[in-house]
């Protein structure tokens, strides 16, 4: 499972804000929820706290390539907005890799790395 799309409707995001669950870290906020496509759905936000455009651009980008990076290695499918923390802008990008794996560990939806 190599494929993902976007999240672009604001209701979707707000559904998973309101019923998803949750995970924190110091550059990123993960949202989750299982669905039942054959594929995972991606939404990325960075807030104006972050800073202007090409900072804003740069957290997003920085997490699409950690998300991408771990994509292969989820047991399933979800529906995920992750969050830009202002952190996030002067983070490296296997700083943000990192925390993105952390928080998938942590969620328990990462494919079982002990038989590797």
């Amino acid at each position: 499972m190599d494929k993902y799309e976007s999240i672009k409707l604001n209701k979707d995001f707000r559904y998973l804000y309101a019923r998803g669950k949750s995970y924190v870290s110091p550059h990123i906020v993960v949202y989750f929820r299982k669905n039942k496509l054959d594929h995972c759905r991606l939404g990325i936000t960075s807030g104006k706290k972050i800073g202007k455009a090409v900072k804003r651009n740069r957290a997003r980008r920085l997490i699409r390539v950690a998300f991408r990076t771990l994509l292969p290695a989820l047991d399933g499918c979800y529906d995920m907005v992750i969050v830009a923390r202002t952190r996030c802008v002067y983070a490296s990008s296997a700083d943000v890799t990192k925390d993105l794996k952390k928080c998938f560990i942590q969620a328990g939806i990462l494919k079982d790395e002990n038989n590797h």
